[in-house]
């Protein structure tokens, strides 16, 4: 039997009968298809940890744009409570990592929803996964609303009106961008981030050391206002204002599971590769959050209408100095081209969660599949088209977006933190485990105090209630989830009981007998092996009485982001697709019918059948295409979305080449 490939073309050609101007367009913008054979094309794609720190250490790094300020600012008249809140937020920042540094060695293909639909079942998991795509959503959001308010801090007054217009065109852009690929993506934002590093880590020191000299008098401030609320608000208001400032500036911490949720971008040995980004991720937050807290506090720095707190702060240490103007806007520019970058870990997470659910029959199958140039270009297209909602939907409000991407970032925190505790709670022999339930425990109470506290937040303050309302798309995110997969069971069974019609099914592990490629050939196109594909084969037999002497089997391989995991995955997935098509080779053979079978590998379906049909059809010039598609007898709009099309794309291809193709129905009732 025969196992083709189509023949190897150019990038140019790949789409040669369906050229269009769109098309020509697109390929303009997002770049030629990925050739699948080209195994040194899965090391190129994958990142280094420098540059993995870059596109997904970016999303934490960049909340100190305005995480410390929404701490800073809940403190109010407390601030000596800030050297207090730059520690905790150093604290939190080493064990959120640390945790999550060693969530990797044991669940190395993923965290935050894996980890948990593994431990703490599909439907905890479920509403870790929603959580994690609305955080995400969120991720590209905020960011690039909180890059418009910087940029538009030095701008002319009269121009911020024009502020959520720039933040929905660089969603466009960005989203482009990433349907290019994520290391193309990475790669032309790496300058970007560079720029910030120098220029906040400058900035940082210089407004250190410059208020150095001042430092025992602002102590001497700080021990005055301690005493008048120690005798005002005593001990237990003093912990509670801390505690409010602490968990509405948990902004500070979101981006820290990134690393480990889009793990399969790793470069190998992925699991070291990891860990070293996270260590790069916790050192760099750290300092830049803390240093920032201290700064606010050395410089009493105070909110202005229209300008975020770091930019008030570097006027005040660029003030008087030659060229400080241009200082405070390279400083302001480096960190909305940091928020850039941090845009990024939604475009390059956000998909991969969204896939994963689908693959899992969460979300429609349809979100697992890659594009020609291997992005999940589904998924990436949903988040750049959610966020534009966002932002228009919120007025692009930096409080409001932060209180709700505080919130179901910890959801997936605390999740995952109970999740990891089960773990070890079930490792009695394990050395480490007594250090791991520490510090899964102690990580679970931060969430939990950061998630209750921002949880009430968002129900009574009206200053963010739109950060309240944004909080409904979880919930209803895990109940359009609910009613998918309840879908797909529904099919799936009734599917089962079309299968159990046909009774004991002939088949034989004899050779098959000779093909003659003259005599009329159906060519069935099958996915796996079941129902539909049998259906299609028996039912061309029943409408075709006697007419066909010859069966050829075509199935074509599709590369998702559930089977794309590495180098060896093109060669798993043909053994698999071989495997297939040889159970109905056993079928035909049982019916006494000559038949072969030819694959493709590819990630498109369409465009692999229509190319391996047309090579086919040189062969057997007597031949009629089939295919089966579910029927539904009340078909609803949503089953297109839910069940792909591709027997009617690839007829109207085939067509339009001048070949017959017939579509088989299988009703389902």
């Amino acid at each position: 039997m025969t196992s083709d490939q189509p023949p190897k073309t150019r990038s140019s050609d790949v789409i040669e009968v369906h050229e269009t101007f769109v098309s020509r367009l697109r390929r303009r913008i997002i770049g030629a298809p990925r050739d699948l054979r080209d195994k040194s094309m899965y090391h190129a794609l994958m990142l280094t940890p420098f540059l993995a720190w870059v596109g997904l250490g970016s999303d934490a790094l960049s909340s100190s744009a305005y995480g410390p300020e929404e701490g800073f600012k809940h403190l109010g008249g407390h601030g000596y409570l800030v050297v207090v809140l730059a520690l905790a937020t150093a604290v939190t920042v080493t064990l959120l990592s640390s945790a999550y540094s060693k969530l990797i060695e044991h669940f190395p293909n993923g965290g935050g929803y894996g980890v948990a639909s593994r431990l703490l079942g599909p439907h905890v998991g479920l509403l870790s996964g929603c959580a994690l795509l609305i955080d995400y959503v969120l991720t590209i959001a905020i960011s690039i609303a909180v890059a418009g308010k910087a940029i538009f801090s030095f701008l002319p007054e009269g121009w911020r009106p024009y502020t959520l217009w720039a933040d929905l065109g660089i969603v466009v852009v960005l989203t482009a961008l990433n349907l290019r690929g994520v290391k193309e993506s990475v790669l032309v934002l790496l300058p970007m981030f560079l720029l910030f590093l120098a220029t906040h880590l400058v900035l940082i020191a210089m407004g250190l050391i410059l208020h150095a000299p001042q430092a025992g008098e602002t102590a001497a401030q700080c021990a005055a206002q301690l005493d008048g609320d120690l005798t005002g608000i005593g001990i237990v208001g003093i912990i509670g204002v801390f505690l409010h400032a602490y968990a509405l500036g948990g902004g500070t911490y979101t981006g820290i599971e990134a690393v480990s949720n889009a793990l399969p971008l790793m470069r190998e040995p992925r699991v070291q590769n990891a860990k070293r980004t996270m260590m790069y991720l916790a050192v760099s937050l750290a300092i830049t959050a803390g240093g920032l807290l201290l700064c606010y506090l050395l410089w009493n720095v105070q909110t202005e209408p229209g300008r975020t707190l770091n930019a008030v702060l570097f006027d005040a240490i660029a003030a008087g100095m030659p060229g400080g103007h241009a200082l405070v806007v390279a400083a302001l520019v480096s960190e909305a081209t940091l928020l850039l970058v941090a845009a990024q870990a939604g475009f390059m997470g956000g998909p991969r969660v969204s896939a994963n659910m689908a693959v899992d029959s969460w979300l429609p199958h349809g979100f697992s599949s890659m594009s020609e140039r291997l992005t999940i270009e589904n998924g990436i297209l949903i988040m750049g088209g959610a966020s534009l909602v966002v932002l228009w939907f919120s007025d692009a409000f930096v409080p409001a977006l932060v209180l709700a991407y505080t919130i179901n970032v910890f959801v997936t925190f605390l999740l995952t933190m109970a999740a990891m505790f089960r773990f070890w709670w079930r490792q009695p022999g394990n050395p480490a485990r007594r250090r791991r339930l520490v510090l899964y425990a102690a990580c679970f109470l931060l969430c939990a105090t950061i998630l209750a506290v921002t949880v009430w937040t968002a129900i009574t303050d009206e200053h963010v209630r739109t950060g309240g309302y944004l909080l409904i798309a979880t919930p209803v995110l895990y109940l359009l989830c609910l009613g998918v997969r309840r879908h797909y069971r529904v099919v799936t069974r009734k599917a089962s009981a079309l299968y159990a019609q046909f009774g004991e099914l002939p088949q034989s592990d004899d050779p098959p007998p000779p093909l003659n490629p003259s005599q009329p050939t159906a060519i069935v196109l099958v996915g796996s092996y079941g129902a539909l594909g049998i259906h299609t084969l028996l039912n061309a037999l029943r409408v075709f009485p006697g007419h066909f002497a010859n069966a050829v089997f075509v199935s074509v391989g599709v590369m998702d982001s559930g089977v794309f995991k590495g180098e060896d995955t093109i060669e798993e997935l043909r053994q698999r697709t071989e495997g297939t098509l040889k159970q109905y080779q056993r079928l035909a053979t049982g019916l006494g019918l000559p038949s072969a079978y030819h694959f493709a590998v590819g990630t498109d379906a369409v465009d692999e059948a229509e190319k391996l049909c047309l090579k086919i059809a040189k062969q057997y010039p007597r031949c009629v295409f089939f295919a089966g598609r579910l029927i539904f007898q009340d078909e609803r709009w949503y089953h297109r979305l839910l069940h792909n099309n591709t027997a009617h794309a690839v007829q109207k291809r085939l067509h339009w080449a001048g070949k017959a193709m017939v579509i088989m129905p299988a009703r389902m009732n």
